[in-house]
């Protein structure tokens, strides 16, 4: 649940920030110490109040312990993992814009910006490992890492993004019978049905054939992947919450 509120915060902030999905800005600018310290210090209040709200709404009523690791790889069937890589490449999205928007030099807009997002999740998943109902995942932490290396590795490779990690979601049926688990509202089940979320990898073209004129700039293919069917994270309930059988 934390991380489904990390996504949705995301969602919401980089989508007015950043536009969400749209191409890089490659501009080289002059450097402003103001842009620095407005880029930096947002950033740093947003990480720090994050990780407030996160602690007082999940962490603090829960039994705390040693850091200790989790096996949660079968859960969500892995849609959540899906969740992970793509938080970490739009928040390393938004620190690296944020760079380049401040006059940082491209290189270490891409290193330092980029790394924003396996930053903050590496934050949740130390949280995460301090408390008994939890635990550090390590397949979490390979899914953070796998974002932040989409995002940087291309940057460096290519000096722009190829490959683009994308979202899309579409309202299901199934938060009907568990809308405690799936979401109630609109806006929760965007971020707590599974179900409905779907994680691209769309591939640019013209980007890869650059001296065919005739595909245009906007032409991707992408392959995605997405599950269904599930009213529980490895399990499905057999009654709701009302004590009313679900459907097998």
């Amino acid at each position: 649940m934390k991380n489904q509120l990390s996504f949705f915060i995301l969602l919401v902030f980089f989508s007015i920030f950043a536009k969400g999905q749209s191409p890089i800005d490659t501009t080289q600018r002059e450097f402003s110490k103001l842009k620095f310290g407005l880029a930096t210090g947002g950033g740093a209040l947003f990480y720090a109040g994050t990780l407030t709200g996160l602690y007082t709404v999940w962490y603090q009523d829960n039994h705390k312990t040693n850091f200790h690791w989790t096996n949660d790889n079968d859960g969500w069937m892995q849609i959540d993992k899906f969740g992970h890589a793509y938080t970490c490449y739009l928040f390393g999205k938004l620190g690296m814009q944020s760079m380049k928007w401040a006059g940082v030099s491209r290189n270490k807009s891409v290193i330092y910006g980029g790394s924003f997002g396996v930053l903050f999740m590496t934050s949740v998943e130390i949280l995460d490992a301090h408390y008994l109902e939890w635990g550090a995942s390590p397949m979490d932490m390979v899914a953070n890492a796998s974002g932040g290396l989409l995002l940087i590795g291309q940057e460096l490779a290519f000096k722009k993004q190829i490959v683009t990690y994308k979202f899309s979601f579409h309202p299901t049926e199934l938060q009907n019978y568990r809308p405690d688990i799936l979401g109630d509202a609109p806006m929760e089940q965007l971020v707590e049905d599974y179900n409905g979320q779907t994680f691209w990898l769309s591939l640019n073209l013209r980007s890869v054939f650059r001296h065919q004129k005739f595909l245009p700039k906007w032409l991707n293919i992408a392959g995605g992947y997405g599950a269904y069917g599930m009213l529980g994270g490895t399990t499905n309930a057999k009654y709701d919450i009302d004590g009313n059988l679900l459907p097998p």
